[in-house]
């Protein structure tokens, strides 16, 4: 997970040259520098609450996030050096809670049958994929953008 975020931030550090144009995937959605931002820690936070509740025996919250589908009028917002240091703090942070969280699991968790739910392995293998986000909005500095 670490490792995903400092993918993460090495495009993020360019987006304080975004032109201000939503950016578009190839499935359709819209992306910003914001909503990158945005959708990699919401990820991050989704899949903590989920281990967090797998490990304790307890249902997991029903995912109810908009997710990808909103752009809210935050992720219009110009994108700046100061947001690219918020966001160098907020994905540290998340990305070295979990790996710690996963560091004091038993290791024989990781492959345990978790029912409808993914193996904390699966969970982790996924979330390693997290620059998906990132990369939407991708290297500024090569783009003219």
């Amino acid at each position: 997970m670490e490792q995903a975020v400092e993918r993460s931030l090495l495009l993020i550090e360019t987006w304080p040259a975004w032109d201000g144009k939503p950016l578009t995937s190839d499935d359709g959605r819209t992306y910003t520098p914001h909503k990158a931002v945005r959708r990699i820690a919401d990820h991050i936070v989704d899949h903590l609450a989920e281990i967090e509740a797998l490990l304790a025996g307890v249902p997991t919250q029903p995912d109810e996030w908009h997710a990808s589908a909103l752009t809210s009028a935050a992720d219009l917002a110009p994108f700046t050096v100061e947001d690219v240091q918020e966001a160098e703090q907020r994905l540290r942070r998340l990305g070295r809670t979990f790996a710690l969280r996963y560091a004091a699991v038993d290791p024989v968790e990781w492959d345990k049958d978790r029912g409808e739910n993914r193996t904390l392995r699966e969970t982790a293998e996924h979330l390693a994929e997290s620059e998906w986000y990132a990369e939407q909005v991708g290297d500024l500095r090569t783009a003219g953008r």
